[in-house]
């Protein structure tokens, strides 16, 4: 239980005025948590840590969430003792240690990010966001889809944090929509992902023990059998892959899915045999309808092999592309360089420059 009495000798400590809103936890409820279980744009304070690894494990959590040099302070008996995250330690530890943690900041946590909003959606709110709809977002969150994995290809840490955050207030935008029209909300959002992470890995949350990778795919598999089987419907493994993926992403979707219940080849070696196999295909076709085929086909071939390499297909084929674009705008510049079109040099020009791109790295 609670001691009030503590909490109001803690501020007279902290010479601080008790905040209008703060965060009261019992420090030993923290025991198991990996990221602090509250907003953290409002003030925490612990109380009762009574042992240095409950300290050390209050520390590891926080810097989950804080940086490093957020100043905090540790109240014992009336004194005080300021540190950062980084240096959490205290000194001596019992039922009476408390330890408070400021504020990180105006819209740092997911709540205040939802009542953003759902004010630009009030009558007080912006035109543009008021008007929009599931369709009208609808290219947005593609578009915004494709940044976020452009960043993540870039490997600039910046662009990805700004581009998640767009992809983010797209899902929000939605669900605030949906709640207005009362279909659904934000918290039914996560409560539904929350539930459904729960009960796919039994082997984390549960008492099921799986033989790594492969055993959780297949389990996984597995699950959502049953709770095809749930819900009466005729869906199959593969109706759940969205027909909007790009074709290479989807092509490895369907493989993959299809070999956790074991449609598979039993060594790497059929797969290439088959890739020689769709080649000569290729080589034989007749018309402009067999060659698209026999093309498509070797083309899910090349993806099973990238998925028995365990190589994603579709970034593979992306960073070749950059790759592509990269070395030809230097033999354009070449060209360029030169005061001529690119059209004037010769094959054998173009193929210098291109060599010249491969040594300069790009």
């Amino acid at each position: 239980m609670i001691d009030f009495a503590l909490i109001s000798a803690v501020f007279e400590s902290l010479r601080l005025a008790p905040p209008s809103r703060l965060i009261l936890l019992e420090a030993p409820t923290l025991a198991s948590a990996h990221v602090p279980p509250y907003p953290p744009d409002a003030p925490a304070l612990f109380v009762g840590v009574d042992s240095p690894e409950l300290a050390s494990h209050l520390k590891s959590v926080l810097l989950t969430t804080y940086p490093r040099e957020h100043g905090v302070m540790w109240v014992s008996d009336r004194k005080t003792k300021k540190e950062t995250v980084s240096e959490l330690a205290g000194e001596t530890f019992d039922s009476r240690v408390c330890l408070y943690v400021p504020a990180l900041g105006e819209g740092t946590s997911f709540e205040a990010f939802t009542e953003i909003i759902a004010h630009l959606r009030a009558p007080d709110g912006c035109p543009w966001d008021r008007e929009q709809t599931h369709q009208t977002l609808r290219k947005h969150l593609l578009e915004e889809a494709y940044e976020a994995i452009s960043a993540i290809d870039s490997g600039d840490f910046n662009a990805m944090r700004e581009e998640f955050g767009d992809l983010l207030l797209q899902v929000v935008l939605q669900s605030q929509i949906a709640s207005e029209e009362a279909q659904f909300n934000i918290n039914q959002v996560i409560q539904g992902i929350h539930s459904k992470i729960i009960q796919r890995h039994p082997h984390v949350f549960g008492d099921l023990k799986l033989d790594g990778v492969d055993g959780v795919l297949a389990n996984w598999e597995k699950l959502k059998e049953k709770e095809r089987a749930k819900k009466n419907n005729d869906r199959g493994i593969l109706d759940g892959v969205p027909l909007a993926l790009p074709a290479l992403s989807q092509a490895q979707e369907y493989q993959e899915r299809a070999a956790r219940v074991g449609f598979d080849w039993p060594e790497i070696a059929g797969v290439l045999d088959k890739i020689a196999e769709e080649i000569e295909e290729v080589r034989q076709a007749t018309s402009g309808a067999e060659l698209t085929s026999e093309l498509g086909d070797l083309l899910f071939a090349l993806v099973n092999l990238a998925r028995w390499k365990k190589v994603d297909a579709e970034s593979a084929l992306r960073e070749t592309n950059l790759k592509f674009r990269q070395r030809f705008a230097h033999v354009e510049q070449g060209a360029k360089n030169q005061g001529r079109n690119l059209s004037e040099l010769t094959l054998d020009e173009m193929e210098s420059l291109w060599q010249e791109a491969k040594t300069a790295g790009l």
